[in-house]
């Protein structure tokens, strides 16, 4: 199930909060398409891949209930994810802070009524710039419940504060001419090391799932299976992907598994991990590096990733060598 655009159960919640639930998305759907793009460019996003992005964004949006409560609006929809029931907050705009925490709650309360175990949102937006669930409110005094993705790897979330960050989307420009830090060399990872990195690699997704607080153990085993098998179809020989070892005194600290082309001019890394023991000796900037040097053997001018909430250290090393937050996933049980 991908949402709904029912009304059933919402007249209860309509006399508390003064929500309207509107039959037609025209009029607030182009002002959302504008605050998601708004959203990406201030986070130093191409015009191409700011459209990319949004129509990632959109995903689904047919199946979405908008509401409004003549000031500003809510979109809302239902799906599964992993045998759960999860609601998504997709855009909140409202006329002030008060506005905003009873549009969140009569989100959060559609939700439950449909049987939601959690309600996620993505919080959209660059270093400095305003964003609401997707993109935010406009500029101005008619739209204070905003949420300010920061280079901090924080967020003035507004109403959503109150939500754990799961994970973030991290950006940055590749350097022209990325040099790798003396002393590491970057190979191609082999065949034969594949199986290996291969089953390390997932447990490691597995692990950061669970800790990030979203899914329980089985549910990030689920995911975790489906997850691979979507991005690496052809194992080793998918095209488009490539995997690195990183070596230093002849001994591999790290690897790295990239997926360039990923969007409009950007190289996705899946994976930069330095091996536990070799922490703390600065190779976690250096695999920065390394990615960003991928990223232009790719012929792409950008590098982005993932990083899961409760990884303090790694929003830490992101936030010190300048990749913005492009989105912020938050969530919270139901």
């Amino acid at each position: 199930m991908d949402g709904t655009s029912g009304t059933s159960g919402t007249s209860g919640l309509n006399e508390i909060s003064g929500m309207r639930v509107v039959p037609d998305q025209g009029e607030w759907r182009g002002g959302f398409e504008e605050r998601v793009l708004a959203g990406y460019r201030a986070a130093g996003c191409s015009e191409p891949l700011s459209r990319a992005l949004l129509e990632r964004a959109l995903k689904g949006v047919d199946g979405w209930t908008v509401a409004t409560d003549g000031a500003g609006w809510i979109a809302v929809g239902v799906s599964e994810d992993n045998g759960a029931t999860v609601g998504r907050i997709h855009d909140l705009t409202a006329a002030g802070p008060d506005a905003a925490t009873a549009a969140r709650t009569w989100a959060e309360r559609w939700c439950a009524e449909r049987g939601a175990g959690r309600v996620e949102v993505r919080l959209t937006g660059g270093a400095g710039a305003e964003a609401g669930a997707e993109a935010g409110a406009e500029p101005g005094p008619a739209a204070t419940a905003t949420a300010t993705a920061t280079a901090t790897g924080t967020s003035t979330a507004g109403p959503f504060a109150g939500y754990p960050v799961r994970g973030q989307n991290r950006l940055r420009a590749a350097a022209e001419h990325p040099a790798l830090p003396p002393g590491l060399t970057v190979r191609p990872l082999t065949a034969e090391e594949y199986p290996g990195w291969y089953a390390g690699e997932e447990a490691a997704y597995v692990a950061d799932i669970v800790r990030a607080g979203a899914l329980t153990p089985e549910q990030a085993k689920a995911k975790s299976d489906e997850d691979f098998a979507r991005h690496l179809p052809q194992g080793y020989a998918t095209p488009g992907h490539a995997f690195y070892a990183l070596e230093a005194d002849g001994q591999v600290v790290g690897t790295g598994w990239v997926n360039h082309g990923y969007l409009p001019g950007v190289t996705f890394g899946f994976s930069l991990e330095v091996y536990e023991e070799h922490r703390g000796k600065g190779y976690g900037r250096a695999a920065m590096s390394v990615g960003e040097w991928a990223a232009r053997q790719g012929g792409d001018g950008a590098l982005m990733f993932n990083v899961f909430g409760g990884n303090e250290v790694a929003m830490s090393l992101y936030d010190r060598t300048g990749f913005a937050v492009l989105d912020e996933f938050r969530s919270l049980p139901l």
